[in-house]
């Protein structure tokens, strides 16, 4: 069962939790204590069994818990409508198309019919042409299910090299269509990361291997290598490009993927040193060097630069820097002498920037005041910075169609507003209708209202908070409130039309969209106050806005209902065992809820983000966030479900169960 289920599962679940789950016991699990010490701090346990995945008793543990969870889940009157509900949004769903690119005056497109989760690839010659299948990823292949990760056409759009993946996994293979022959070429790459990069003598692409086609090694994804490889040639032969085998004197640690790329004008390569953290790790050599024996890599940004994206356009190199300007400024310097500590201010701080991206002759910038974003474009040949006004107001996507040219695909959407595209003419300043829009209708939408509030925080700290509900609400503390949040990786809560939260709201249900320290509402400083040691202000934060709904009238702590996926787990887990008096359920939506022992897991580049139990300070740290070793047996906690997959690689599934 996934999210969506679960979510409107644990509304109905307020209504019946007492006489309905009180009749029944789980089934009993086995605690054989193992006590670990750290740094003369002794932590115990007891279900350190369940981490044996392949063991047949920790599977019929699962197994056996699965089946009650769902036997109790059955029992829930008004599932089904509610179900009937969420599922009728999805028929008002409409096509959907998405990565849209453009070369040599041919559209390539990912196309998703309503009803479909797995997106088809199509082109089409020119913006009115006719649209034309290229892969139907379902098709692929009779033995597995396969979906289309990523795809790049090469400069001449005569090839497509796509990276596809199966049943669902997060480990790729590419294969390299031609679309003259309308059929593949014998090339088969893997394992591989997602990204694809041509040469512009459409001749090869570069890559970069994992090191296992098992997301449950722990070392599939260390010290991992780019390759180039030549179409009509073993995989086997491929030359390395970057690696830190091969260029040890560039200390790339274990955990950065190092990932190559052209800048737009083809005159350099870029090896980008990829992991969780923010701030950019890069490198340039000479385009020319790409298949010379040895490649003469040298520093461009380091990560002390805080850097966290770059365009280079016409000889200069633009970056978004957060050094010294929390909320991001932009800087120029020179490509081909590029001096990051002596670059030149040409957007400077002010509203958060979000991103900035580039066409052939501007760079766009976003940013945004967590209510919403604002467009704007700055000419690289005269300087000129100018507003981007939108036909609707509403957070901003963007990208361009060709690097080499200036129109651009824009996406606009809100909490009420339903994704809607436009094209963008950078040239013209003219913004219009895309043909890659298609406008939804959903019910029930001019019967909502949105706020947006600060609450304050637990040291004083103003917390930002959307709450979303029928302007009939009263604010009597009798509504079931679903509070969500996240708060890592800098990640913010942007906002965005969810039909999952529709059909709650067009119950009556209040929902809460939390943006705790940990994300980057309020620039690089908000991140950084959640953030390893101070990770304790993502879910005090959180508990602040549950009290500002009770206090408020908005909900009650009877009808309050906590949310948190992934490392959202940290925040939903704490809240919980902090707070437990704060709710009347959770969800602990595959949540990493036992973060002491996460770096064990096959994810080792999260250390950057939470710590590691090797460093006395940061131990501390990951015993303060891990939930499992903050619960008591003497304390009445919410009802709690706790969500897993057994083949999830990113959050292990002995994470929730142990928190189970």
């Amino acid at each position: 069962m996934n999210k969506n289920y679960f979510c409107l599962l644990l509304i109905l679940l307020l209504e019946t939790v007492n006489l309905t789950f009180a009749q029944d016991a789980p089934p009993p699990t086995l605690k054989q204590p193992v006590i670990d010490e750290y740094f003369g701090v002794k932590v115990t346990d007891h279900y350190r069994w369940l981490e044996n995945v392949d063991a047949h008793e920790v599977k019929d543990w699962f197994k056996m818990q699965s089946d009650y969870s769902n036997k109790l889940l059955d029992r829930i009157p008004g599932r089904d409508s509610l179900i009937a509900t969420l599922a009728s949004y999805d028929k008002l769903l409409p096509v959907r198309y998405s990565d849209v690119m453009r070369r040599a005056g041919r559209y390539f497109f990912r196309k998703t019919l309503p009803g479909e989760n797995v997106s088809k690839l199509c082109y089409k010659d020119g913006e009115k042409g006719s649209e034309t299948l290229i892969l139907d990823p379902q098709r692929y292949g009779k033995d597995k299910k396969y979906a289309i990760a990523n795809y790049v056409p090469s400069e001449d759009g005569k090839m497509l090299a796509i990276a596809l993946s199966s049943e669902g996994g997060e480990i790729f293979f590419i294969r390299v269509y031609d679309m003259v022959t309308r059929s593949f070429l014998p090339d088969s790459i893997a394992p591989v990361i997602e990204d694809i990069t041509w040469t512009p003598d459409n001749k090869g692409i570069i890559y970069t291997k994992l090191n296992s086609t098992n997301p449950f090694d722990a070392n599939y994804q260390t010290n991992t290598v780019s390759f180039y490889h030549a179409l009509g040639t073993a995989q086997a032969n491929d030359p390395i490009l970057l690696s830190n085998s091969k260029y040890p004197d560039l200390n790339i640690s274990e955990t950065e993927i190092p990932i190559v790329y052209y800048t737009n004008d083809h005159r350099y390569l870029i090896g980008h040193l990829a992991t969780v953290d923010l701030r950019m790790h890069l490198l340039i050599a000479p385009a020319s060097d790409l298949l010379k024996p040895r490649i003469s890599w040298r520093p461009l940004i380091i990560r002390e630069d805080s850097v966290s994206n770059i365009a280079a356009i016409q000889g200069r190199l633009f970056v978004h820097s957060i050094k010294g300007a929390p909320n991001g400024q932009v800087l120029v310097t020179d490509l081909d002498k590029p001096d990051i500590r002596s670059a030149t201010v040409v957007v400077p701080e002010g509203k958060k920037i979000y991103t900035i991206g580039q066409g052939k002759d501007y760079l766009l910038i976003t940013k945004d005041d967590v209510v919403r974003s604002y467009l704007q474009t700055y000419q690289v040949n005269t300087g000129k910075l100018k507003e981007v006004t939108p036909p609707i107001p509403g957070i901003y996507g963007f990208a361009a169609y060709d690097p080499n040219a200036n129109d651009f695909y824009v996406a606009i959407t809100s909490w009420l507003q339903p994704l809607t595209v436009y094209n963008y003419d950078a040239d013209k300043t003219t913004i219009k209708s895309s043909p890659f829009s298609v406008a939804a209708k959903y019910p029930g939408l001019s019967d909502l209202t949105v706020e947006e509030v600060e609450v304050p925080g637990h040291d004083g700290v103003q917390i930002p908070l959307t709450i979303i509900y029928r302007k009939n609400l009263k604010k009597d503390g009798s509504a079931i409130c679903f509070m969500t949040g996240y708060g890592a990786y800098g990640s913010s809560a942007t906002p965005r039309l969810d039909t999952r939260y529709l059909a709650l709201l067009n119950k009556g249900v209040v929902v809460a969209v939390t943006h705790p320290r940990g994300g980057s509402e309020k620039g690089l400083s908000w991140y950084k106050a959640g953030f390893k040691t101070t990770k304790p202000n993502t879910w005090k934060d959180f508990i602040s806005s549950g009290e500002y709904l009770i206090r408020n009238g908005y909900t009650s702590a009877s009808h309050l209902i906590g949310e948190g996926t992934s490392a959202g787990g940290i925040l939903i887990g704490r809240a919980i065992t902090e707070r437990p008096d704060l709710f009347a359920a959770a969800i602990n939506n595959v949540g990493a809820t036992n973060i002491l022992r996460f770096e064990l897991t096959p994810n080792p580049d999260n250390i950057a983000e939470f710590g590691t139990f090797k460093d006395s300070i940061e131990f501390r740290g990951l015993l303060e966030m891990d939930a499992l070793n903050h619960v008591e047996q003497s304390i009445k906690y919410p009802a709690v479900i706790n969500i897993g997959g057994m083949n999830d690689p990113r959050v292990i599934i002995w994470q929730p169960g142990k928190f189970a």
